[in-house]
């Protein structure tokens, strides 16, 4: 694995918290990993932090890689793969683009080792998941390789049915940003009861965190330990009462579901609406 060549098409978040992931973990060189894109400054930032090999043609470095990770955002990914043929045939391709095909990346770069995955954002400090899957060309060393890089960012799942994917996509990977409104809601809600907002923030944080840490260590149903701190009558039997009114659940449920369907849109490039001034991490 230390003597693979890995380029990553698309300097991104993703594509940096996996780089970070393999150099913690020293299963990949510096001088071995290549980061392309359009933007010079952002290379050169992960050129200086990393000490790896940065360029903007994306086309040299794919064609010298043992691992193409593509890394680029959903609505660039058709103009990326057309600069990207001349990969070698026993280089593995590895994608991190949501709503993209195992089908289309093949077609797209007339490629057939491929693997597709969905990361998370906690993969930037190695507490991330990944659900993956590949196609049937690819060989179990290059499974092996793309397990081990995909747990330089956490726990992998690996699944033969593609379509959990678009699923994995909707729950754990847009995940954190659910979890994320949850908790900045909280910490508002205990600004607006008076609380200075740094303790309002580190009640919230460390009541999730080890609410989390609970639940994992219990191994039981969430319905059963919610169960336990609701006592008949109580503030938690209130609070909850009220969330179950305002329909709590049912929007958790219809905001995955939105994610979901989004991402089945993006497979088919629908077009996507570029904010003006939106910066692409490419």
């Amino acid at each position: 694995m230390s003597r693979k060549k890995i380029a990553f098409i698309g300097p991104g978040v993703m594509a940096e918290a996996m780089i970070a992931g393999l150099l913690r973990k020293n299963l990949a060189k510096p001088e071995n990993i290549v980061a392309s894109g359009p933007r010079e400054e952002r290379l050169k930032e992960l050129g200086k932090r990393y000490r790896i090999k940065t360029t903007t043609d994306n086309a040299s470095s794919a064609s010298h890689a043992d691992v193409v990770v593509l890394s680029v955002k959903p609505q660039r990914l058709s103009e990326v793969m057309k600069g990207l043929r001349g990969i070698r045939s026993e280089s593995l391709v590895l994608s991190i683009v949501a709503g993209a095909s195992i089908k289309k990346i093949g077609a797209g770069l007339k490629h057939k080792s491929v693997v597709r995955s969905m990361p998370n954002t906690p993969g930037q400090i190695g507490e991330g998941i990944t659900v993956w899957t590949a196609s049937k060309e690819t060989t179990e060393e290059q499974r092996a390789t793309a397990r081990a890089m995909l747990e330089a960012l956490g726990e992998e799942v690996f699944v033969e049915d593609e379509s959990y994917l678009d699923m994995a996509t909707a729950l754990s990977g847009t995940g954190p940003a659910y979890v994320f409104l949850f908790t900045e809601a909280l910490i508002d809600a205990g600004v607006h009861m008076g609380f200075p907002r740094r303790i309002s923030e580190q009640l919230v944080l460390q009541t999730i965190k080890g609410s989390a840490s609970f639940y994992h260590q219990a191994g039981r149903h969430p319905a059963t330990l919610r169960n336990q701190v609701t006592s008949p009558g109580g503030t938690s039997a209130e609070a909850l009462y009220y969330l179950e009114k305002a329909g709590f659940r049912t929007a958790i449920s219809r905001a995955v579901w939105a994610a979901y369907q989004r991402s089945l849109e993006l497979g088919k490039e629908k077009p996507v609406h570029i904010p003006e001034g939106h910066v692409d991490e490419e």
